[in-house]
């Protein structure tokens, strides 16, 4: 079972403990266009790893070879962060089942629910919450 943390408890881990990340499940088109999570405050990058391959949008097979040649190891505090919490959800699942056992998902994930009008990051998710952020 993996936890779901709401992006501000997210941020305070990643400023207060060493052993916490961000791992972005996104695509590359994702984070160029969208935008990423600017962790400079708490000393850190987050690390860019597709859960999914664009154009095909076919599991990335090489998730968990990617997750531990990035310097992960069990000890680690993972927060997984896609566009919904979705793909994220399916990251830290998979990241638990190969041995990462603080694996947890962004609740909501970078831009969240979409409003009554059918638009992401208004009114929940990283960016709506009022964590940093940054265009790439």
């Amino acid at each position: 079972m993996v936890d779901n943390i709401h992006t501000a408890d997210v941020w305070a881990a990643l400023q207060n403990d060493p052993q916490a990340q961000l791992v972005d499940v996104r695509t590359d088109a994702e984070w160029t266009y969208v935008g990423l999570a600017d962790l400079t405050a708490a000393g850190k990058q987050p690390v860019l790893i597709p859960w999914q391959v664009f154009p095909t949008m076919a599991v990335n097979a090489q998730f968990i070879d990617q997750l531990r040649a990035a310097g992960f190891t069990p000890e680690h505090h993972i927060y997984f962060l896609c566009r919904s919490g979705v793909r994220s959800l399916a990251a830290a699942s998979a990241a638990i089942a190969a041995g990462f056992p603080h694996s947890y998902n962004v609740a909501d994930g970078f831009e969240g629910t979409p409003d009554g009008e059918g638009h992401r990051g208004q009114i929940s998710g990283w960016k709506a919450n009022g964590q940093p952020w940054r265009q790439r």
